[in-house]
């Protein structure tokens, strides 16, 4: 594994000789039956006050932990086939639900709310990625394949469910696949991603937390094995987004300037920032965890600007 440089700027976010260390494998289930070839490890999340990481193994509806000192265990089974994963501004877990096909806050004392399972009285297609604002709102992806059963929407959607949860309102349902999604450093941008488009798409935010102004950020195309999905910010705005390859590392001008290269045939899936100091990058793959240390902190998470 190696990093390929196609701008100087690229050296000071991570070094060309930087190692990625792939730190376990032997993750995920065949996803045959519902039209995708492989369920991945998944939606990654750094505990910081417990210096451990949180993913998704979707296809055996496991919640894995990873901690530097003790290595690889299962944190929670089943887990409904959950897949994206992050935390809010009071530290809770948000989790995307494949089977149940809902969008879960895991409380302090145990309980679980459930913060989206339909919109306008008609069930959500399988929720995907999660983000949340420093407000507290939350913001996911709704994608589905042909394959998926008992569709009701016709549509694929980006949705924001207001702080208090009282309202659920869709940003936008031009999409193919929409997929990873993540918000500039100061919240002014939302970037999603579309897996089947093969680009990513910026939004303004505007102060009632609505979005306008869509434009292609970047166009995500390629020889190499992959396409998007995760996606996060740096402090400097750069955005990392899984691509042909490995990880693209995209300034904010929308250049694409680097790649975290993944060994051939394997592939890149989801991202999180983690460690005390928000510089390593950790991800996982098809069937794989990765680690990679850069040189700009991450936006952290929870987030509270």
């Amino acid at each position: 594994m190696a990093i390929e440089q196609s701008s100087t700027y690229m050296n000071q976010i991570i070094s060309a000789d930087q190692d990625v260390e792939l730190l376990a494998d032997g993750f995920g289930a065949d996803g045959s039956a519902l039209g995708v070839s492989w369920w991945p490890a998944e939606g990654p999340v750094w505990w910081k006050e417990g210096g451990f990481l949180l993913f998704s193994d979707i296809g055996q509806s496991k919640r894995m932990k990873y901690s530097p000192k003790e290595g690889v265990s299962v944190f929670l089974e089943p887990t409904n086939e959950a897949n994206g994963m992050t935390r809010d501004i009071e530290g809770r877990l948000v989790v995307c639900e494949h089977a149940t096909r809902r969008v879960t806050r895991f409380e302090h004392n145990g309980n679980i709310t459930v913060i989206a399972d339909q919109y306008q009285g008609k069930r959500l297609n399988r929720p995907n990625d999660v983000v949340v604002k420093s407000d507290g709102s939350i913001y996911f992806t709704d994608p589905a394949l042909p394959s998926y059963p008992d569709l009701q929407l016709d549509y694929k959607g980006v949705y924001r469910v207001s702080p208090d949860l009282k309202e659920i309102s869709l940003l936008a349902k031009d999409w193919n696949i929409p997929n990873g999604l993540c918000f500039s450093p100061g919240e002014s941008v939302l970037y999603v991603n579309d897996s089947r488009e093969r680009h990513i798409r910026a939004f303004d935010v505007l102060d009632d937390g609505l979005v306008s102004s869509s434009r292609i950020f970047c166009v995500l195309k390629g020889d190499r094995f992959g396409g998007p999905d995760g996606m996060k910010c740096d402090l400097d705005g750069n955005v990392y987004c899984t691509g042909p390859g490995g990880i693209w590392v995209i300034e904010p001008s929308g250049k694409h300037i680097g790649t975290i290269l993944v060994p051939e045939g394997m592939r890149a899936i989801n991202m999180a920032w983690g460690d005390d100091d928000w510089k390593t990058l950790y991800f996982t793959g098809l069937r794989e965890l990765f680690r990679v240390r850069c040189k700009i902190p991450g936006v952290p998470v929870p987030r509270i600007l």
